[in-house]
């Protein structure tokens, strides 16, 4: 699977003269090409122009009955109610989306959060930077936020649990973590092959830069501690006094919702990694006690008999149930909404860069932007789980989704300096310096991965590979998502307990092979004549090993024996073959056997 990505690794870099873009583009056909006919040239005229490019999506044309200047005076009243009408119910929908990724980091709080604490009281564990680091990944994970690991990490300091050099791996590995929650959105848009290769692209570009970001500043961390001094200097001359600071504004609005359903005590978790309660005492649901007969709490589970566990996991069902049904109807309802010159309109203005030579700082602008509105959304998680249907219609570009995804992870900064500026006084200046590690550690990311533009390819192109791969293989995003944020983090952190020397005799290897095979593919794309001839390509491996075509139809075998079963059933009327298994359903049948 690994040479099988890398081998494209070269090709997302190869630009199309004609638009710029960084894309793989087939070489001009040899011979003479026949001069098209009148009639011929007729046609063309008539059809509308089809861009080639699956990362660019094509505006739907109004049919001749729906354009404005046809419209009677009631048609065009009856347009704008019914336009206003979708408006409102497209706000509708945005509500409950949101409310049901709070759903859903509640579900994972009480199904993973007392784990979450206890593996942050591990104090032998979190001495080990590059442990430390995947307890941050596996920790924001299971807690479904950054802003909430990262507070607990803050809290930890404040305490003196942990010191500041411990703590600042664990920021990084929450840094990765809190990206999951849009990849798992942009499964919503798996249905439609381009759409999900944007949307997949869209949400993976998060990830991409987090790797690379922590690829490069963990190691000069360890060896350097560049972050902590720093901090440590920027708050050497401050006189900081405690501030009570608690900022709420997207959490007004849902709020009241969600916590008519279900109410979750987020300080359990840092009490139970600051050993300040017994684990089997620990309880996140809020939950009345039967003799209590003036209970303040008046949530759905309020008097439930049920365990956490239990709870969770129809948490977990409801919120994956509504956040789902209600992407699929903000898709839909924005296909519809957004066609004709208004939809280019609204496509030109958020993709355009300024006017000439201050064309430049658009994407600085769009950082802005994007760390305002996370800060006022209080998640980056929300704010880049939001836009990613956008990038899947082709709204909202690649391009300028990326320093979008920057800016959020500026904004979800904000969340851990106010968690700092409530610390107690004698604390507050290590709080508010693993804070500020946290802010500095993605100003740093973005000073290397974005100003200089061949180093701003680098995340995009490796997204969009990820997107090539899921549109090709549907399948691939759920096996990226657990291998990604489970499987590796879970190996990386058993090979700490083994011990240091370990972790580095399985490492560096993994490591050496991964260069060697980006050195490769490299050399096979721009000079292949200084390779040996077995090396210009990968064809002299089993096909397993540079291609995902056999696990592919490994799994669509699951889909024929489903279509069989259905036949013996009297559901099906003949049995379809692999070619007609991917025409019965979508044009994927081994995502539809997952």
């Amino acid at each position: 699977m690994t040479l099988m990505i890398e081998t494209n690794l070269c090709q997302e870099f190869t630009k199309d003269e004609k638009n710029g873009s960084f894309i793989d583009t087939p070489g001009p056909m040899n011979g003479d090409v026949e001069a098209p006919s009148q009639d011929t040239q007729v046609e063309e005229k008539e059809q509308p122009e089809v861009d080639d490019d699956p990362w660019t999506a094509t505006i739907p044309e109004l049919r001749e009955e729906e354009k404005w200047a046809s419209l009677s005076s009631s048609g065009r009243s009856r347009f704008v109610l019914f336009t206003i009408f979708k408006l409102v119910v497209l706000l509708g929908f945005l509500y409950m989306f949101i409310c049901s990724l709070d759903f859903l980091s509640s579900a994972f709080r009480l199904l993973g959060g007392i784990a979450a604490g206890e593996v942050l009281n591990d104090h032998f564990l979190l001495s080990n930077p590059v442990c430390g680091l995947m307890i941050g990944v596996l920790v924001t994970v299971l807690v479904q936020s950054s802003s909430t690991s990262t507070s607990i990490v803050v809290a930890m300091v404040s305490a003196s649990i942990i010191g500041v050099r411990q703590a600042i791996p664990v920021v990084m590995g929450a840094n990765i973590g809190t990206s999951v929650t849009n990849t798992i959105v942009a499964l919503g848009q798996a249905k439609e092959r381009n759409e999900f290769r944007r949307a997949f692209g869209g949400a993976t570009v998060h990830d991409m830069f987090n790797w690379l970001t922590v690829a490069i500043f963990l190691p000069i961390e360890v060896a350097s501690h560049y972050l902590e001094v720093l901090t440590n200097a920027i708050l050497g001359g401050l006189d900081l006094q405690e501030q009570d600071v608690e900022v709420e504004i997207l959490k007004a609005v849902t709020g009241p919702f969600t916590k008519l359903i279900v109410q979750i005590d987020k300080k359990v978790i840092t009490k139970i990694a600051q050993n300040a309660i017994n684990i089997s005492d620990a309880r996140l649901l809020k939950v009345c006690d039967p003799e209590d007969t003036e209970c303040s709490y008046n949530h759905l589970f309020a008097h439930t008999t049920m365990t956490d566990t239990e709870v969770g996991l129809i948490m977990l069902a409801v919120s994956i149930i509504i956040l789902f049904a209600c992407l699929f109807a903000i898709v839909k309802l924005l296909h519809s909404m957004l066609k004709g010159s208004i939809a280019l309109l609204i496509k030109k203005f958020i993709n355009a860069d300024f006017p000439g030579y201050l064309s430049f700082l658009t994407g600085y602008v769009a950082i802005v932007i994007g760390a305002v509105l996370t800060f006022v959304v209080q998640s980056s998680s929300i704010f880049t789980s939001a836009i990613t249907p956008l990038v899947g219609i082709g709204v909202i570009t690649l391009d300028r989704m990326y320093p979008l995804t920057l800016g959020a992870n500026i904004g979800t900064t904000a969340t851990g300096v106010i968690a700092a500026l409530a610390s107690s006084g004698g604390s507050l200046r290590n709080a508010l310096q693993i804070a500020l590690c946290h802010l500095f550690f993605n100003i740093s990311g973005i000073i290397i991965w974005y100003p200089i533009p061949f180093m701003r390819k680098v995340p995009i192109s490796l997204a969009k590979i990820l997107g090539n791969t899921t549109a090709d293989y549907r399948w691939f995003a759920i096996l990226y998502l657990i291998i990604v944020f489970f499987v590796i983090p879970a190996i990386v952190l058993g090979l700490s307990l083994a011990g240091f020397v370990a972790l580095l005799a399985v490492g560096i290897p993994i490591l050496v092979f991964i260069i060697v095979i980006v050195v490769i593919n490299i050399l096979q794309r721009k000079f292949p004549r200084i390779l040996p001839k077995v090396l210009r390509n990968w064809d002299f491996l089993p096909l397993p090993l540079h291609s995902l075509d056999p696990l592919d139809r490994l799994l669509s075998c699951a889909c024929i024996k489903r279509r069989l079963v259905k036949r013996r059933n009297g559901e099906d009327s003949a049995l379809p073959t692999n070619e007609r298994c991917k025409e019965a359903g979508t044009d994927n049948p081994a995502f539809d056997a997952v």
